[in-house]
């Protein structure tokens, strides 16, 4: 057992994972790895945003073939113990685990980063090849070759953290290529590799334009169907967590919808629903809802992906904002490039870090975590312009809400009108729902939006249910060339405040003041009218 060699580490990780309360079991990806051991098309690479267990699953894939620990109390409980013929692998291979986030001390060179790999790998050959003479100076792939021709022993290789390198700052982009060169010399066409599990974020195509890593498969979320339900957690897993968490917790505070709400939206590319599997752990863990998305640098940051070009993206903000989906071509490719111009662009790299998802030709928001990011970005970024501007008039659109200041809002609606861009039109009440979505926007910290969900008898703009107590509940019902009026009496037509009732074995229906507001815009006289009312 060595540092990289058949390391105790990776099975001590996924140990702890395993015996955790919220623990999914995902095994069965071992099932799909084995039969490409010691084949041509051994070479995987699978790619996900981050806090989608991408290190787990390497963890996992360690444990399960590497020869230094005895992984029969954990396996043999799980999916892959089912299938006798992939337990005759259980710690039965040489395993190299490279973690390639991992530096060592006071680093600031790339010969000091990559050193550390080459000697402590060889330092392990030695060790475990004491009848051999191991060149511990030597190139890697030389000593593993030699021992190949030695002993006929192979190597699996897993990697995590394969693209760590392309964000420190230390190492500069010729050295990104000796680094591609050192990849392609240890694992590319060697016979001592029995397979090769590789993980990240971006994408191999995007760096390796030439030949040196183009013999991996390469695995997304956005396109790739296979392993995808091995990344993020599925609908009835999430089901099956909470029940977990119902059964042991004394004072539950969470809804299974609420889970939905906040970390939901993610798909497949066969269009199944994928939650942010850290954010469902942390909830039910702490027994409360709220976002659980820690910024790590940069690239989890939608300023980033946005800054070169924030014309091109302003209106599609906004528009992304109320819940609508925006055209794109996403092209992963594209995503670690560190100039970022074309809205394509932009978007295929936010798709890859998980700040937007993905689905039928289009991309949005996916959750209400993630919409939380968006709501800080419009409400602290001046460059933002107009975007800017209207968020930060939302606190007073709010405020005169609450208090039936309808001159205000229709001042503030207006304000909004007159601002030159195309989204201002009108010409469909997606455009007005945008733009009053906008205009209220600071409601989020206090309410949770929905828009057009189903109420009573019918669907409904948006209702602004009151997280706070003492808050009133809002329902609010947009109209082109009709009057607030005619709003607030489909409002009471139909029935909305149904949707306060509660529904069976849910939380306690809401008994607090509900107001219908009524908001219209004239195409003719460009004017807002606005009415707020007090349901009874």
């Amino acid at each position: 057992m060595g540092i990289f060699l058949n390391s105790i580490v990776p099975y001590e990780a996924y140990k702890e994972i395993f015996f955790d309360i919220y623990f999914v079991d995902k095994t069965l990806l071992i099932e799909e790895l084995i039969p490409a051991i010691g084949r041509k098309n051994k070479y995987f690479c699978i790619t996900r945003p981050r806090r989608f267990g991408k290190s787990v699953m390497a963890n996992m894939v360690s444990a399960f073939f590497g020869k230094g620990t005895d992984g029969r109390g954990i396996f043999s409980n799980l999916l892959i113990g089912q299938n006798i013929n992939c337990m005759k692998h259980l710690n039965s291979h040489n395993v190299v685990f490279i973690d390639f986030s991992r530096i060592p001390r006071d680093c600031n060179s790339y010969m000091q980063y990559i050193t550390r790999i080459q000697n402590g790998i060889n330092s392990d050959l030695a060790e475990a090849y004491t009848e051999l003479d191991i060149n511990i100076k030597a190139a890697v792939w030389d000593n593993f070759l030699y021992i190949f021709q030695k002993t006929g022993h192979k190597f699996i290789f897993v990697i995590d953290e394969w693209d760590a390198v392309f964000h420190m700052f230390f190492i500069s982009p010729g050295q990104q290529k000796e680094y591609l060169l050192f990849l392609k010399n240890l694992l590319k066409d060697q016979v001592y590799t029995e397979l090769v599990y590789m993980t990240g974020v971006l994408p191999v195509a995007k760096y390796s334009s030439g030949s040196e890593l183009n013999m991996f498969l390469e695995y997304d979320m956005a396109i790739s169907e296979r392993f995808a339900e091995y990344f993020g957690f599925l609908e009835y897993e999430v089901d099956a967590l909470y029940e977990i968490y119902k059964n042991n917790t004394k004072d539950t505070r969470i809804t299974r919808d609420e889970l939905c709400i906040w970390y939901d939206g993610y798909h497949t590319a066969a269009g199944k629903s994928v939650y942010n599997p850290r954010s469902i752990v942390c909830a039910l863990t702490d027994n409360q809802i709220r976002n659980y998305w820690t910024s790590s640098g940069p690239y989890d940051e939608i300023f980033y992906y946005i800054k070169n070009n924030i014309e091109a993206v302003r209106d599609d903000l906004v528009l992304m904002m109320a819940e609508e989906g925006i055209e794109a071509e996403i092209q992963n490719y594209t995503a670690a490039s560190m100039k970022l111009d074309t809205k394509d662009e932009i978007y295929s790299a936010m798709v890859v870090y998980g700040l937007l998802a993905y689905e039928n030709g289009k991309v949005f928001v996916p959750n209400r975590e993630i919409m939380e990011q968006f709501r800080k970005l419009l409400m602290s970024k001046e460059t933002l312009g107009y975007v800017y501007r209207l968020a930060r008039e939302s606190e007073k659109m709010l405020k005169a809400t609450l208090s039936g200041d309808t001159q205000t809002m229709a001042d503030i609606l207006k304000f909004a009108h007159d601002t030159e861009s195309p989204i201002f039109a009108y010409n469909s009440e997606i455009e007005l729902s945008a733009v009053v979505n906008l205009v209220y926007l600071a409601a989020r910290d206090r309410y949770h939006v929905e828009r057009e969900g189903k109420a009573g008898e019918g669907y409904v703009d948006f209702i602004f249910y009151p997280e706070c107590k003492g808050a009133d509940a809002i329902i609010l019902e947009l109209k082109i060339d009709c009057t607030p009026e005619d709003a607030i009496k489909q409002i009471k037509n139909k029935n909305y405040a149904l949707r306060f009732k509660g529904k069976l074995g849910e939380n306690p229906k809401y008994t607090g003041k509900i107001l219908a507001v009524g908001i219209s815009y004239n195409r003719k006289t460009k004017k807002h009218l606005c009415k707020v009312e007090v349901l009874t």
